[in-house]
């Protein structure tokens, strides 16, 4: 099959790599996405991110979205509170809408990312299966459908497993030891009261060492929950997850002693438990400068969730963006100067990640993760 040119190939329609085009639409450049998925509608897209003043907002500014931004916006959703495992409320920040951090579902923010985009740019069910350099700066695409595209600019927004990665680098992303459990309430106010009110209007933390539930309260009364567990990915591995009922019986079964309240989150669920695995590409990862291929969001820089990650990932593509147009029919000086400010923009995130996990799960949990916010308080 003879390959299809095309001279930008974004792989990964995520927000970042969605960001990208985005901003580069926005100048006038076209570029085409590559999606493994069938559709935008082929699997969920996450819960609630809090999109930040200082990244994520300044890449929905660049990409002329801050209006439809503004519009899915989760009123009351910056609420905070922490307990302990009896529920006993230890630390509770309401929302006073003073905060500079609004959430808002993942899902409607990439909604309003291809509704921006001219028809076509994604190309959907287009699964990479192999790259492979061409020299002079160009890179060859293969699919799982057995189409070819060459390009000369490859962009790497393809996530933890990257296929663009191995071009500029033999990092290969390690467990962290935690993972998370996902898993849904509906009809909370309903069905399940008490836990409503435990949750409250925001986001609620419930940590131990080595154990914790972190629960969202999102639009349409749902409460979308990540059931956090240090343990070996063999633990994991053994937990038989197409059997819903016989996995989320061993869940709860770490959870004994819980108030029903907060293990009402793990049992109470009409969706099967979904296992997120928590991965980390070695801190300061970078690359040296390969001709016409680069990387952003997770494929470039994946860590443990600080609440960082999506942001990063938008920044990122808006800031590629901004650097091809900055340096028109100069791929390489738009490669260069993004890399360099991305490496060093980065950096610091891997240990805050780290250290953050550790404070939600590790020896100290949960009343370093207090001391974190009163210190952050103290400070304002």
């Amino acid at each position: 099959m003879n390959s299809v040119h095309t001279p930008i190939a974004i792989v990964g329609a995520g927000l970042g790599g969605l960001t990208l085009a985005r901003v580069l639409h926005v100048h006038g450049i076209p570029a085409m996405v590559y999606e493994a998925d069938a559709s935008a509608a082929a699997r969920t897209q996450g819960g609630q991110l809090d999109i930040h003043e200082e990244d994520g907002q300044r890449a929905l500014a660049d990409a002329g979205l801050t209006e439809q931004f503004r519009s899915i916006i989760h009123e009351g959703a910056e609420a905070m509170r922490i307990l302990d495992q009896h529920g006993k409320v230890l630390y509770d920040e309401p929302d006073d809408g003073t905060g500079d951090r609004p959430e808002v579902l993942r899902g409607e923010l990439r909604r309003i990312l291809l509704d921006s985009l001219p028809e076509g740019t994604v190309q959907w069910g287009r699964k990479v299966t192999g790259v492979r350099s061409l020299g002079e700066g160009r890179t060859g695409l293969n699919f799982a459908d057995g189409s070819k595209v060459t390009t000369d600019l490859l962009v790497g927004a393809d996530g933890v497993w990257s296929k663009v990665r191995p071009l500029l680098s033999d990092a290969k992303p390690r467990y962290t030891g935690t993972a998370c459990v996902e898993t849904y309430l509906h009809d909370v106010d309903e069905q399940h009261p008490a836990t409503a009110k435990a949750v409250g209007e925001g986001v609620m933390y419930a940590l131990t060492p080595g154990t914790g539930i972190v629960a969202h309260r999102e639009a349409g009364n749902i409460v979308h929950t990540y059931v956090a567990l240090s343990r070996p990915e063999e633990w994991f591995a053994s937990n038989d997850f197409t059997d819903a009922a016989a996995a989320t019986s061993r869940i709860a079964a770490e959870f004994e002693g819980w108030a029903p309240e907060l293990t009402a989150l793990i049992t109470g669920g009409q969706t099967p438990p979904i296992a997120r695995m928590i991965y980390t590409l070695p801190a300061g990862h970078r690359w040296e400068r390969v001709p016409g291929v680069t990387l952003l969001g997770d494929a470039a820089h994946v860590m443990p969730p600080s609440g960082d990650g999506a942001n990063l990932a938008m920044f990122d593509g808006a800031e590629l963006g901004k650097a091809i147009a900055a340096h028109p029919g100069d791929v390489e000086a738009a490669l260069s100067a993004y890399e360099q400010a991305m490496f060093a923009r980065i950096e610091p995130f891997f240990p805050q990640a780290a250290w953050i996990l550790d404070l939600m799960v590790g020896e100290r949990a949960p009343q370093g993760f207090i001391d974190m916010f009163t210190a952050a308080e103290q400070t304002d």
